[in-house]
């Protein structure tokens, strides 16, 4: 009977395939070329990654024996990092993996695992909280320990032990456990008395947005918390946040509300209007109060080609702003730079002429005239 060409053939005690090549049975495919077996074999590294056993050929699900090893082997693996990033942080107090300590409790991964470790630091802790000024000190592991804690649901324990304390770096612990038991209210009438000169506000009103968003009390974490609980290191970033967190909310809306929350400084919100579509208000913003020029003349010049209107008054508002001398080391090349993208834009509507008279009417208003219209003079005929 012929033999199936998916199948290889037996000779003595060895196997073949239709090309004639041998392998030892059990060893994986050793070709009779390749005696030192330095191919990649089909139970060999690339039968493990497929989960093909050499002797026993694929594997399958064995029930629920095979998924508690693996569910041990996964415990065994996380136990293992649980300790090395801990000795990390005992023996280096390595500044960027110190924040982990506020996260151990999910990075336990289970109840269990937090509640022993919580076992673990609680000593120390409590020692560290006590009452006893002569015993009470500084421990790197307290907000490890209140975060195993809060993971492992010991909600009563972070209460108990933080029932007299003052330290918003530890009484936070307290608030989050009130939330978690469901005292919603009683959690932000808690961090809300605990603002002072030691207390992080940027924290107090992260964890108090974080509970009315959580209770679906939506249009309440806007109004009270939204737009000071999502600072961000920029302008843009900060209204690219709130907007991201309130989808429901007008774009408009909310930058005209952040825009109040900096009187005086609302042209520094105009990157933020220009990214959301909002050309007139952003227009408006740098109209309000001075504006970067070259955040200006960067949005002349992107958006010169698909909304030529907006570029031109961009520019001319960077040239005014330049005229006034505003800027951090501005050097000649930004005033061209100004320049050349407003005449782009004016070009694109054909209002080259117009917009060259009212460049020479602002430049011409220089109080030193020794700077912007002295690069732009000759060009613009003063």
């Amino acid at each position: 009977m012929a033999i199936p060409a998916c199948r290889p053939a037996r000779q003595g005690g060895r196997e073949r395939d239709q090309e004639g090549r041998t392998w030892e049975p059990g060893a994986g495919r050793r070709w009779g070329g390749d005696p030192a077996g330095t191919h990649l074999s089909r139970a060999g590294v690339g039968g493990q990654l497929l989960g093909i056993d050499r002797d026993r050929g694929p594997q399958r699900d064995r029930g629920a024996g095979a998924d508690h090893r693996r569910r041990a082997r996964r415990s065994q693996t996380r136990a293992a990092w649980l300790e090395r990033l801990w000795a990390a942080s005992e023996a280096h107090r390595i500044p960027y993996i110190d924040s982990l300590a506020g996260h151990w409790g999910e990075l336990c991964g289970s109840k269990e695992v937090a509640s022993e470790w919580a076992d673990r630091l609680l000593d120390i802790t409590r020692l560290a909280l006590s009452p006893d000024q002569g015993a009470r000190g500084y421990f790197h592991g307290t907000p490890a320990c209140f975060s195993a804690l809060l993971r492992a649901e010991r909600h009563g324990e972070i209460l108990s032990l933080l029932e007299n304390e003052t330290f918003w770096h530890c009484r936070r612990w307290a608030v989050l456990a009130l939330a978690a038991t469901g005292k919603k209210s009683e959690a932000i009438e808690l961090a809300e008395s605990s603002r002072g000169p030691l207390t992080s506000d940027g924290d107090v009103n992260r964890i108090c947005e974080d509970i009315l968003l959580s209770s679906g009390r939506v249009a309440e974490a806007y109004e009270r918390y939204g737009l000071a609980a999502n600072r961000a290191g920029t302008y843009l970033a900060t209204f690219r946040s709130v907007a991201r967190k309130y989808p429901h909310k007008a774009a408009a809306d909310i930058l005209r509300d952040l825009a109040a929350t900096t009187p005086g400084h609302e042209g520094k919100w105009f990157a933020a209007a220009k990214d959301a579509g909002l050309h007139e208000e952003a227009l408006e913003l740098a109209s309000a109060s001075p504006c970067d020029p070259r955040t200006l003349t960067r949005a002349a010049r992107d958006l010169g080609a698909t909304q030529p209107a907006f570029a031109l008054d961009a520019g001319l508002l960077a040239l005014r702003r330049l005229v006034e001398r505003y800027g951090y080391e501005i050097t000649g090349a930004d005033v061209l730079a100004a320049y050349s993208a407003t005449m782009e834009a004016a070009r694109r509507q054909g209002i080259e002429g117009q917009t060259r008279q009212r460049i020479r009417e602002l430049v011409a208003a220089e109080a030193a005239r020794d700077f912007v219209s002295g690069i732009l003079g000759e060009e613009i005929g003063l």
